[in-house]
């Protein structure tokens, strides 16, 4: 009791937490702020000892098993309250793991990162092959599983995923009659995107099986199934060239020891004047290690890079990063929509799975929130080419198709000099 109350202490200092255990004792942290909730949680017997063990697996089990019950607020107040108290542009050490746990951290990580390509399918199939009705619950319509862009922050869910695939099909500069491989294509939103918006073929890969199912369901349903594919593979396994790559929300799946293998890959696979985005979560700061939770419940293998990391993986391969871009706040908004849906639907959830699924869903939801609200990740998006000369050399024609692209028109024509 001692070491949480030690800790609350120190942790919270805006805002007001409230502990009530079983023993009838209560005790108050921090101070009444008009911009932070005040959250009251209960610490049914056991809840303290497993979070003292590891805070964060043991803070979310707790969550999860009921033993920490968040009896005024939501999980997301209380995780708002803990990291608006130590952001991460403001150096606080409050929440840092002990050097013991950063250690066993860093060593769970490293083993499920390695995401050879046997273990690839599986790590997928664990949080892509879940039921299709829970992502129905709380996606938009075409089931964009990844940041969405808002081009203002009171834009509804869909607005901001047309807006998404908007951004990112500006910035390939896709021209009539170019082949165009969507790598991680999920249900296959981008791809139909992208054949509708400006005619190209389009190839669609995933290791997902419910994924693949609906995306091909899907392109039977609009008529362009001959235009549209979608493949089970592997990207290490895909022979041929395309004009262009998109990935979206794929590459922290790859791993850190296959990004060279990745990047290598994607060389080979555009043609001499190819041209490549990639969209990922990232590392405001330098490389870290997966938290526990997430390895163990949401995603197996998952690692999310810091743009050294990146750096890395395509220095060297002759191939021009022509444009970075950091979103810092998008995937926020994204996830608080993704949140309040979930939460809207509780009931459902329930019954398609169950009580512990449910706080388990909301616990990861909330906490990649705050994670993007006050912690140290961004979104990047990436763009390469194989040729210097294959694109513009300013950036004006990628806002000139976004516009074009939002307003249903014909991209305009790309001028090179």
């Amino acid at each position: 009791m001692a070491l949480i109350d030690r800790f609350f202490t120190r942790a919270v200092k805006r805002g007001q937490l409230t502990i009530l255990r079983d023993d009838g004792s209560s005790r108050t942290f921090g101070q009444p702020d008009a911009e932070l909730k005040p959250v009251t949680i209960r610490f049914k017997p056991g809840a303290e000892r497993q979070i003292l063990r590891d805070p964060s697996l043991g803070a979310a089990e707790a969550f999860m098993d009921g033993t920490l019950i968040v009896e005024h607020g939501d999980i997301l107040d209380l995780l708002m309250l803990i990291t608006e108290n130590n952001r991460w542009e403001e150096g606080r050490a409050a929440l840092d793991p002990k050097p013991l746990q950063r250690l066993v951290g860093k060593a769970a990580h490293w083993l499920g990162r390695r995401n050879m390509a046997r273990s690839a399918k599986r790590n997928v199939a664990h949080h892509y092959d879940l039921s299709a009705t829970l992502y129905d619950l709380f996606l938009d319509k075409d089931r964009q599983y990844s940041c969405a862009y808002f081009t203002d922050p009171s834009n509804g869910l869909e607005q901001a995923q047309a807006d998404k695939k908007a951004h990112i099909v500006a910035k390939l500069a896709i021209e009539p009659g170019m082949r165009v491989l969507d790598i991680g294509c999920g249900w296959g939103g981008m791809a139909l995107y992208i054949h509708e918006k400006t005619g190209a073929e389009v190839l669609g890969i995933t290791l997902s099986e419910e994924q693949l199912k609906v995306a091909r369901e899907r392109a039977e349903a609009t008529g362009v199934a001959d235009k549209v594919k979608f493949e089970l593979i592997d990207y290490r396994a895909l022979t041929g060239q395309f004009d262009r790559i998109v990935s979206v929300g794929m590459f922290e799946h790859v791993g850190t020891p296959q990004y060279r293998t990745f990047f290598a890959k994607v060389r080979e696979l555009l043609t001499p004047e190819g041209v490549m985005l990639l969209h990922t979560i990232g590392r405001a700061g330098g490389p870290g290690y997966t938290d526990a939770f997430t390895l163990k419940y949401i995603f197996p293998g998952g690692y999310i890079p810091a743009l050294s990391e990146i750096a890395q993986g395509y220095e060297g391969l002759k191939m021009f990063a022509t444009d970075i871009e950091v979103l810092r706040l998008h995937y926020a908004y994204t996830l608080k929509a993704w949140y309040e849906r979930t939460v809207a639907a509780r009931d459902d959830i329930v019954a398609l799975y169950d009580e512990r699924f449910y706080r388990m869903w909301t616990f990861y939801l909330a906490g990649c929130f705050v994670s993007f609200w006050n912690g140290g990740l961004v979104n990047y998006q990436l763009q390469f080419s194989r040729s210097r000369r294959a694109l513009p050399i300013t950036r004006d024609y990628m806002a000139q198709a976004e516009q074009a692209l939002r307003e249903d028109m014909d991209a305009p024509q790309l001028r090179l000099a």
